[in-house]
């Protein structure tokens, strides 16, 4: 098969499924445009008012943070697991680690970052 055929093969399988998952859906979607498909609408009802709202930027840095904290605890997990057999130097990572991220929020805290104004 040569040095590069099993890659070769991977990338025809890595192509062909993405391809046989949406190539039908373009094919079999309904294709007839009315006004009435172009109506914003929330929940079955239809929207009073603009439908393009803008938000806050806080809002979103509370839900970066809530992705940081949330991502942290996923890498606690399995250092948790398996604690013992990683010994000291493993818990002053984990604690290098935690500081950072309390570092960070400290900073966001004390920057007024946090509060809803």
């Amino acid at each position: 098969m040569g040095e590069y055929g099993s890659l070769g093969i991977f990338l025809l399988v890595a192509l062909f499924f993405p391809i046989m998952a949406l190539g039908p859906a373009f094919l079999l979607q309904p294709k007839k445009p009315s006004p009435q498909k172009y109506i914003p609408y929330e929940c079955g009802v239809d929207s009073i008012g603009s439908p393009y709202v803008q938000f806050r930027a806080g809002y979103f840095l509370y839900a970066l943070l809530f992705i940081v904290f949330d991502i942290e605890t996923v890498f606690l997990y399995p250092w948790a697991v398996e604690f013992r057999m990683l010994g000291v130097f493993a818990l002053i990572e984990m604690f290098v680690f935690v500081g950072i991220l309390v570092l960070g929020l400290a900073y966001a805290w004390r920057k007024g970052d946090l509060t809803w104004k």
